[in-house]
């Protein structure tokens, strides 16, 4: 569920007691981790980590009006989220996240790049400071690039092969 607060200070005034004191434990430890080119501030209605325009000046290709996402935190109607955008970018980092919760012993229940939990202590905080220290602005980025480049890929050669095959010419004997 999106919030209409317009600073990270209102969205967590917002909260239940329990869920503030929980997602500032996670924006707490996301923020000691995050390097320092990322910002912090009211994306999609949640606490987004994102790149600035000021570095990435194309933006979000969903909507270039936004800067590029990395991270995300939410308070949703029965769950909380933490959402890693490079964990969904590419296995080895979803692969080391799941390895992670393992050691821990945590159960992880994640979507896509959404990993909800319902209280703090169902999270490896250890694990998530390091899943957002591990991928730099400039990895991020990257990252990003790679996963644009693929998909204009897939979809000239998903085009290319819609198309009906032009008539060759053959040379008579």
């Amino acid at each position: 569920m999106q919030s209409k607060a317009t600073t990270v200070a209102k969205y967590l005034a917002e909260l239940p007691a329990d869920r503030r004191a929980a997602v500032d434990a996670v924006r707490k430890t996301i923020l000691k981790n995050l390097d320092k080119g990322f910002e912090e501030g009211m994306c999609y209605g949640m606490i987004g980590y994102y790149v600035p325009h000021s570095i990435y000046p194309a933006g979000y290709h969903c909507d270039p009006k936004q800067p590029l996402p990395y991270a995300g935190l939410a308070s949703q109607k029965n769950y909380m989220s933490v959402y890693l955008m490079s964990v969904y970018a590419e296995g080895v980092e979803e692969n080391w996240l799941r390895d992670q919760f393992k050691k821990a012993g945590k159960k992880l229940d994640m979507g896509k790049c959404c990993i909800r939990f319902k209280k703090l202590e169902d999270l490896p905080l250890d694990a998530i400071g390091e899943a957002i220290r591990r991928v730099p602005v400039k990895q991020c980025v990257a990252q990003y690039e790679r996963a644009m480049l693929s998909m204009s890929k897939r979809a000239a050669k998903k085009s290319a092969a819609k198309k009906p095959a032009s008539k060759k010419k053959t040379a008579k004997k």
